[in-house]
């Protein structure tokens, strides 16, 4: 049943992406609000228990729906959302592992020089985005101290959501719709099967009942 889920998220993926490339708000509508709830139940039946993974993608489903709202209140209620988001796993992946100094050193300069870069095209969304983008470098940062796979994830989500940061500026690159939706769509992948996959994000393994004698 697992790898259903996975299947099922494939192909939910799948449809959000062929509704990005033919424009299709009905495609989008029907596929975009279900990529984190059905990871959602994936991780569910791995661990059955409420943490900050599943509270970061109960956020994320809240983001995406907002982000599909056309509008300035509804893009930042959308990374309000995902500002929710980028906290818990932050919080979660904090209490894994430590990340490396590299990883932070790497992160915090690439905040720095994305912000520096966007900075003045931003105008009234400035602020916004320094904050929001600050949390989603310290959580890739955090990523790194939890697995390779979730580390991954992390630094995805940074290219998906500076792939917008670069559209909110004013710039339309090729095929941004179909990357910044492929980019976001792996990095939930990997950050949800990535702590799904690590042992110490489980919790201390149960002692077997004791045999009669």
């Amino acid at each position: 049943m697992r790898r259903s889920w996975l299947t099922l998220f494939g192909l939910v993926a799948a449809v959000e992406l062929v509704g990005v490339a033919l424009d299709s708000t009905a495609l989008q509508w029907l596929a975009k609000p279900l990529l984190a709830p059905v990871l959602l139940a994936y991780l569910w039946q791995r661990r059955r228990r409420v943490d900050a993974v599943v509270v970061g993608l109960v956020a994320a489903t809240a983001g995406d729906v907002a982000l599909l709202v056309p509008g300035r209140p509804a893009f930042l209620l959308g990374m309000g959302f995902f500002l929710v988001a980028q906290l818990a796993f932050l919080t979660g992946f904090l209490r894994r592992g430590r990340p490396p100094a590299l990883a932070w050193v790497g992160y915090l300069l690439a905040w720095a020089a994305g912000n520096a870069l966007l900075w003045s095209a931003l105008g009234p969304l400035r602020l916004p985005v320094l904050g929001y983008s600050l949390a989603l470098c310290l959580m890739a940062a955090a990523a790194t101290g939890v697995s390779a796979r979730t580390g991954a994830g992390g630094a995805l989500f940074l290219v998906s959501d500076l792939l917008i940061g670069v559209g909110a500026a004013g710039t339309d690159l090729p095929g941004a719709g179909l990357l910044v939706m492929g980019t976001y769509s792996a990095a939930l992948l990997l950050i949800t099967t990535g702590w799904a996959a690590d042992r110490a994000a489980a919790g201390p393994a149960r002692d077997p009942a004791p045999v009669p004698a």
